[in-house]
């Protein structure tokens, strides 16, 4: 089981493919193998989280954990450095070689030195050890060769694996904040001047760039970005000041794509959507060939497709982001032609009709129930696990009411600007004035009130292992959401008069 077949596939999008780093290998294990390595994926999950084994900033390859939770941990930092009167940048950075520069017996190491079971410590180094991939690509040999480091990019274990490998390279900022999503690790800080920020940005690289050439770890240094976040409301001059890293000048960026989010200085989020509905468009193009007009698939086979390959496209961000005033109209106006596709119904068909028989709701309402959705998973989730969920406001019932040690919102005390919540069932907020996770968590407010330890008196509840009350929870709070979305459907689209 530790022979395998490398298959080699071309990244998209690169400008020249003699360069190795423009292919990827992914690995085909055993089927025997891979349940193994699931199973031991979750073992190893629970014993780190346990053990306090990863960052508390850490994303990817662990449950719960997903790119919207780091991309709402970076936006609400920022945002709170900002009204905190400091100026803020962030330094994109990508490892390179992710799962290629993991040595075996450093990563036994540092779980022995944490306190991993000796049986767990000793399946990992003998999974990574001994292996041998055989490259499948036009011309190749056919040859098995020895890998001497590295973990299997398609294994289950494997990004989990990098994620404890790489725990460390997460530096303490005293106005700042360093986030990860398994490779891609973002520093940000703030302070009075952007020249002051630049120059402790630079500092804090050298310091993750030792321990991680210690580690064999490098960062692609040309993959690095820039960005210097501005408030809508400053008026002052565009600051277009460069970073240098590695003796290599990087000046500012005004669009970073991190996570498939995209975001602009002044985390505007027009140019998320706009980018959205063009990869929306772009899938939608190549579907719809699939059934023509008044033949082909059946509209129930076109909405499984538009429910599961455009959908999700159209609405990804859509969690953390509010479309601005203009921005509905063009995502309507894309998703009224995807609905009558799919009905194979004519144009002057009306809109309430068109939503029934395609079975999908207004896109707005798609928005907001996603956005609410994201809101309960956050109050829903243990604030150990999660970084967003420890910095939610206090006010707000959360399954264990804990609070990031890293969070910066003491420097709004005795601030006169109204930019933190202050009450969980006072008035509505406004996204674009309060702290983006302040104004998320502020969604589910009619939903839930509090949220108890036990969220329902019964016995079935009370009988649950206290690792699983959190999900229940969840899932009992799901049924008023999806409630809430019929309703929001209702007054958008009334029912069409017979």
């Amino acid at each position: 089981m530790k022979k395998a077949n490398g298959i080699v596939l071309d990244k998209p999008g690169k400008p020249d493919y003699r360069a190795p780093s423009s292919f990827r290998i992914l690995v085909l294990l055993e089927t025997v193998s891979k349940i193994l390595e699931t199973l031991y994926a979750l073992r190893l999950a629970s014993a780190a989280r346990s053990l306090g084994l990863l960052h508390p900033n850490q994303g990817g390859s662990l449950a719960g954990l997903g790119s919207f939770e780091a991309v709402a941990t970076l936006t609400h930092e920022v945002r709170l450095l900002q009204a905190a009167a400091f100026k803020v940048s962030t330094l994109s950075l990508d490892v390179q070689g992710r799962f290629d520069n993991v040595c075996a017996n450093k990563l036994a190491t540092i779980l022995s030195r944490g306190g991993v079971s000796a049986y767990l410590v000793a399946w990992i180094k003998s999974f990574l050890s001994k292996r041998q991939c055989q490259l499948i690509f036009q011309g190749a040999p056919n040859v098995f060769c020895p890998m001497a480091v590295g973990t299997p990019q398609g294994s289950p274990i494997s990004p989990l694996l990098f994620v404890l490998y790489i725990a460390s390279l997460h530096p303490t900022l005293p106005q700042g904040l360093a986030i990860s999503y398994v490779d891609d690790l973002t520093i940000t800080l703030g302070s009075d001047s952007i020249r002051s920020t630049i120059r402790a940005l630079q500092y804090y690289f050298g310091t993750i760039q030792r321990p991680g050439a210690d580690l064999g770890v490098a960062f692609s240094v040309p993959k690095t970005e820039l960005i210097h976040w501005r408030t809508p409301k400053d008026r002052s001059d565009v600051s277009f000041t460069p970073i240098v890293i590695n003796d290599m000048l990087f000046p500012p960026s005004q669009v970073v794509r991190w996570l498939g989010y995209w975001l602009t200085p002044t985390l505007h989020s027009s140019v998320h959507f706009l980018r959205r509905l063009a990869l929306a468009k772009a899938s939608f193009t190549t579907i719809r060939q699939l059934s023509a007009a008044g033949k082909g698939l059946s509209s129930w086979c076109n909405r499984k497709l538009v429910f599961g390959a455009i959908l999700p496209i159209l609405t990804y961000g859509c969690d953390l982001f509010v479309p601005d005033t203009a921005t509905p109209k063009k995502l309507n106006s894309f998703w009224h032609v995807v609905l009558r596709w799919t009905t194979n119904y004519f144009y002057i068909t009306t809109l309430g009709a068109l939503y029934r028989e395609a079975s999908l709701p207004p896109i707005f309402s798609i928005c907001k129930h996603r956005r609410r959705s994201a809101a309960i998973r956050l109050v829903c989730a243990p604030s150990e696990f999660n970084p967003a969920t420890a910095r939610i406001p206090e006010s707000v019932p959360t399954w264990d009411q804990g609070r990031s040690a890293d969070n910066h919102r003491f420097l709004l005390r005795g601030s006169p600007k109204a930019v933190h919540l202050t009450s969980w069932l006072g008035p509505a907020v406004n996204s674009a004035k309060h702290l983006p996770l302040d104004s998320l968590s502020h969604e589910v407010s009619d939903l839930i009130e509090e949220i108890p330890i036990l969220p329902f008196a019964s016995t079935d509840v009370i009988a649950l292992p206290l690792s699983r009350i959190p999900s229940v929870t969840y899932q009992a709070l799901r049924a008023p959401l999806l409630q809430s979305l019929l309703a929001d459907w209702l007054d958008l689209s009334p029912p069409v008069p017979l």
